[in-house]
Protein backbone atom coordinates (compact mmCIF):
# COMPACT_ATOMS: atom_id res chain seq x y z
CA UNK A 1 0.00 0.00 0.00
CA UNK A 2 2.82 2.32 1.03
CA UNK A 3 4.30 1.79 -2.66
CA UNK A 4 1.10 2.63 -4.28
CA UNK A 5 0.63 6.02 -2.51
CA UNK A 6 4.68 6.93 -3.17
CA UNK A 7 4.32 5.79 -6.79
CA UNK A 8 1.30 8.18 -6.81
CA UNK A 9 3.02 11.27 -5.41
CA UNK A 10 6.18 10.57 -7.89
CA UNK A 11 3.84 10.93 -11.20
CA UNK A 12 1.55 13.44 -9.54
CA UNK A 13 4.71 15.91 -8.98
CA UNK A 14 6.06 14.33 -12.38
CA UNK A 15 3.09 15.30 -14.14
CA UNK A 16 2.62 18.53 -12.74
CA UNK A 17 6.35 19.54 -13.56
CA UNK A 18 5.23 18.96 -17.20
CA UNK A 19 2.38 21.07 -17.27
CA UNK A 20 4.14 23.61 -15.72
CA UNK A 21 7.16 23.47 -18.10
CA UNK A 22 4.45 23.44 -20.89
CA UNK A 23 2.97 26.30 -19.57
CA UNK A 24 5.83 28.69 -18.93
CA UNK A 25 7.63 27.69 -22.74
CA UNK A 26 4.00 28.22 -24.49
CA UNK A 27 4.34 31.86 -25.08
CA UNK A 28 2.47 33.12 -21.99
CA UNK A 29 2.07 37.08 -22.75
CA UNK A 30 2.79 38.24 -19.32
CA UNK A 31 2.36 41.90 -17.90
CA UNK A 32 5.50 43.93 -18.11
CA UNK A 33 3.52 47.22 -16.61
CA UNK A 34 0.18 47.57 -15.45
CA UNK A 35 -0.74 51.75 -14.21
CA UNK A 36 -3.74 53.51 -13.21
CA UNK A 37 -2.46 56.79 -12.57
CA UNK A 38 -0.32 58.90 -15.19
CA UNK A 39 0.74 62.94 -14.03
CA UNK A 40 0.65 65.84 -16.30
CA UNK A 41 3.29 67.28 -17.71
CA UNK A 42 4.32 70.32 -15.35
CA UNK A 43 7.74 73.09 -14.98
CA UNK A 44 10.62 72.64 -15.10
CA UNK A 45 9.23 69.66 -17.37
CA UNK A 46 7.58 71.64 -20.07
CA UNK A 47 9.75 72.76 -23.26
CA UNK A 48 12.34 70.49 -24.73
CA UNK A 49 15.18 71.59 -21.81
CA UNK A 50 14.39 68.95 -18.92
CA UNK A 51 13.37 65.92 -21.55
CA UNK A 52 12.80 62.75 -20.66
CA UNK A 53 14.15 60.39 -22.12
CA UNK A 54 14.31 61.90 -25.43
CA UNK A 55 11.01 63.35 -25.26
CA UNK A 56 9.95 66.92 -24.44
CA UNK A 57 7.44 67.98 -22.41
CA UNK A 58 4.84 70.18 -23.89
CA UNK A 59 5.20 73.77 -23.97
CA UNK A 60 2.45 74.55 -20.62
CA UNK A 61 1.35 72.49 -18.19
CA UNK A 62 -1.29 70.01 -18.64
CA UNK A 63 -3.98 68.17 -15.81
CA UNK A 64 -5.34 64.49 -16.41
CA UNK A 65 -8.03 63.07 -14.09
CA UNK A 66 -7.87 59.93 -14.69
CA UNK A 67 -5.84 56.98 -16.77
CA UNK A 68 -5.44 53.49 -16.79
CA UNK A 69 -3.49 50.96 -18.84
CA UNK A 70 -1.12 47.66 -19.25
CA UNK A 71 2.14 46.77 -21.35
CA UNK A 72 2.87 42.97 -22.28
CA UNK A 73 5.55 41.49 -22.66
CA UNK A 74 4.49 40.74 -27.05
CA UNK A 75 3.99 44.94 -26.94
CA UNK A 76 0.32 44.84 -27.17
CA UNK A 77 -0.19 48.51 -25.31
CA UNK A 78 -3.73 49.68 -24.05
CA UNK A 79 -3.88 53.20 -22.81
CA UNK A 80 -6.92 55.13 -21.52
CA UNK A 81 -6.95 58.32 -20.72
CA UNK A 82 -10.06 61.11 -19.50
CA UNK A 83 -9.61 64.77 -19.25
CA UNK A 84 -6.21 65.29 -20.50
CA UNK A 85 -5.99 69.00 -20.67
CA UNK A 86 -4.39 72.05 -20.89
CA UNK A 87 -4.70 73.01 -17.14
CA UNK A 88 -4.74 77.28 -18.57
CA UNK A 89 -7.23 76.74 -21.21
CA UNK A 90 -9.54 73.64 -19.59
CA UNK A 91 -9.28 72.04 -23.23
CA UNK A 92 -7.73 69.56 -25.08
CA UNK A 93 -6.63 71.71 -28.39
CA UNK A 94 -5.05 68.23 -30.52
CA UNK A 95 -7.04 66.18 -32.25
CA UNK A 96 -5.39 63.41 -31.68
CA UNK A 97 -2.61 61.79 -29.32
CA UNK A 98 -0.33 59.05 -29.50
CA UNK A 99 1.47 57.14 -26.86
CA UNK A 100 5.05 56.23 -26.65
CA UNK A 101 7.26 53.37 -24.87
CA UNK A 102 10.16 54.41 -23.52
CA UNK A 103 12.16 51.46 -22.42
CA UNK A 104 16.43 51.44 -21.29
CA UNK A 105 17.99 48.38 -22.97
CA UNK A 106 21.27 47.35 -24.17
CA UNK A 107 22.90 47.60 -27.76
CA UNK A 108 26.56 46.64 -28.43
CA UNK A 109 27.32 45.82 -24.80
CA UNK A 110 26.09 49.61 -23.56
CA UNK A 111 23.09 51.39 -22.26
CA UNK A 112 20.35 52.45 -24.99
CA UNK A 113 17.10 54.41 -24.41
CA UNK A 114 14.70 52.83 -27.10
CA UNK A 115 11.54 54.63 -27.69
CA UNK A 116 8.74 53.23 -29.58
CA UNK A 117 5.61 55.67 -31.03
CA UNK A 118 2.31 54.42 -32.03
CA UNK A 119 0.31 55.69 -34.69
CA UNK A 120 -1.99 58.89 -33.98
CA UNK A 121 -5.47 58.37 -31.94
CA UNK A 122 -8.45 60.25 -31.92
CA UNK A 123 -8.38 62.75 -28.84
CA UNK A 124 -11.46 64.71 -27.69
CA UNK A 125 -11.62 68.29 -26.78
CA UNK A 126 -12.27 67.10 -22.93
CA UNK A 127 -8.80 65.19 -23.30
CA UNK A 128 -10.51 61.54 -23.43
CA UNK A 129 -8.82 59.13 -25.78
CA UNK A 130 -8.11 55.09 -25.65
CA UNK A 131 -5.30 53.31 -27.92
CA UNK A 132 -5.10 49.40 -28.45
CA UNK A 133 -2.42 47.82 -30.13
CA UNK A 134 1.11 46.91 -30.55
CA UNK A 135 4.51 48.26 -30.17
CA UNK A 136 7.82 46.78 -31.37
CA UNK A 137 9.87 46.59 -27.69
CA UNK A 138 13.60 45.65 -27.30
CA UNK A 139 14.69 43.12 -25.60
CA UNK A 140 15.61 44.07 -22.84
CA UNK A 141 13.15 46.24 -21.96
CA UNK A 142 13.96 47.55 -18.57
CA UNK A 143 11.94 50.34 -16.48
CA UNK A 144 9.29 51.29 -19.48
CA UNK A 145 7.66 54.28 -18.69
CA UNK A 146 4.08 55.15 -21.46
CA UNK A 147 3.93 58.64 -21.88
CA UNK A 148 1.04 60.31 -24.08
CA UNK A 149 2.05 62.79 -26.74
CA UNK A 150 0.89 65.06 -29.14
CA UNK A 151 -0.29 63.26 -32.49
CA UNK A 152 2.44 64.81 -35.04
CA UNK A 153 5.97 65.98 -33.83
CA UNK A 154 9.27 63.81 -33.90
CA UNK A 155 9.76 63.47 -31.19
CA UNK A 156 6.49 63.99 -30.18
CA UNK A 157 5.63 66.39 -27.03
CA UNK A 158 4.87 64.11 -23.87
CA UNK A 159 1.19 65.43 -21.81
CA UNK A 160 1.28 62.91 -19.37
CA UNK A 161 3.28 60.18 -18.20
CA UNK A 162 3.08 57.03 -15.90
CA UNK A 163 4.14 58.00 -12.63
CA UNK A 164 2.27 59.73 -9.82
Amino acid sequence: MRKRWILAVVLALGLGLIAQASFAGSGRNSTVLKFKTMVGVVAPYTGPVNAIRGIPGGGVPWSIDKANGTLKENGDLDVEVKGLIIIATGVNPFPTFRAVVSCQSIADGAAVIVNRVTAPFPATTTGDAQFEGNVSLPSPCIAPVVFVTAGTGDPPAWFSATGV
